[in-house]
């Protein structure tokens, strides 16, 4: 099967047409390997437009991402969504670390935003803040989770501290 990648973040930043062979595939790893994106921000619609113009046949895309981005994006990503998976089979892979779903107790810490770089100040030793902080994370996930259900995209959660073999083996199961 020929095999492309797009590199993103707030833009396409790289694009490899799809392509056969052993050459084309090492090539796509020693791009992923080396790639430093210009921009820091995400914007997950970009992406997913710009597949949609560029893939004329319908094909299998699989979306690797947080899917943090639809929280600043939401309906310019489910339109963007919508519009693609009417054309092509996408698979979301989303990528999450535990522990940005809960706070530790560590006291006053500074947070920064990796993409904004806005920074701000928590008390992490408040029950208050870290429950409010694990409860919009849930939403969140549930959110993200509706969204690409809705749109009828099979998903792979996969955590940054467990094997992501057996969550794929689970979606390829699936489909």
């Amino acid at each position: 099967d020929k095999v492309g990648c797009i590199f993103f973040s707030d833009r396409v930043e790289k694009y490899i047409p799809p392509k056969k062979g052993r050459s084309h595939i090492l090539m796509i790893i020693r791009e992923l390997i080396g790639f430093r994106p210009r921009s820091t921000g995400t914007a997950l619609s970009e992406a997913v437009r710009f597949l949609t113009a560029v893939m004329k046949k319908r094909c299998t895309a699989f979306l690797l991402s947080d899917f943090l981005d639809p929280a600043r994006d939401g309906e310019e990503f489910a339109n963007a969504l919508k519009i693609a998976g009417s054309k092509h089979d996408l698979v979301g892979i989303r990528v999450f670390d535990p522990r940005e779903a809960e706070l530790p107790d560590v006291g006053i810490a500074e947070l920064q935003d990796a993409e904004t770089g806005r920074k701000v100040w928590v008390d992490t030793s408040s029950a208050a803040v870290r429950d409010h902080y694990a409860r919009a994370w849930r939403q969140r996930s549930e959110a993200i989770d509706s969204l690409l259900k809705h749109n009828r995209i099979d998903t792979a959660t996969i955590s940054t501290d467990e094997d992501y073999v057996v969550e794929l083996i689970k979606l390829f199961k699936q489909r």
